[in-house]
Order: structure tokens, then sequence, then C-alpha cells
């Protein structure tokens, strides 16, 4: 059986009950966002290293 994601921000682990967040995929993975930090993950994507795979790798947009 699978366990059900956290629906928490993966930068400030606000979880959708505080906030609203965002799903987003990568790597065949599932992770959320808020829109605080949404920015982060356009713009500057290597302050997630260690929060989401190969994020060493992702590009600014």
């Amino acid at each position: 059986m699978d366990h059900p994601v956290e629906k928490k921000c993966i930068v400030c682990n606000a979880s959708h009950n505080e906030v609203p967040v965002t799903r987003f995929e990568y790597k065949e993975s599932v992770f959320y966002i808020c829109p605080q930090h949404i920015p982060v993950l356009i713009h500057d994507p290597q302050k997630l290293v260690g929060l989401i795979p190969d994020a060493e790798n992702l590009n600014a947009g």
C-alpha cells in the first residue's frame, strides 16, 4: 500500500492546511511548493539542493 505524500512545501514545510500548495512532479516523484517559494523553483533552483533529487542540475529560468 502506498503511503500518502505529505502535502507540505519542500522549502518551508508549511502544510496544505496552513497555506495553498502547488503540486509538481520531477524525476518520477511528487513534490509540493507554496506560492512564496515558487520563485525559488523558477529563478534560483540551486537553493533546492538537498530538497529534491538532482536539483544541482536544474537551470534557472
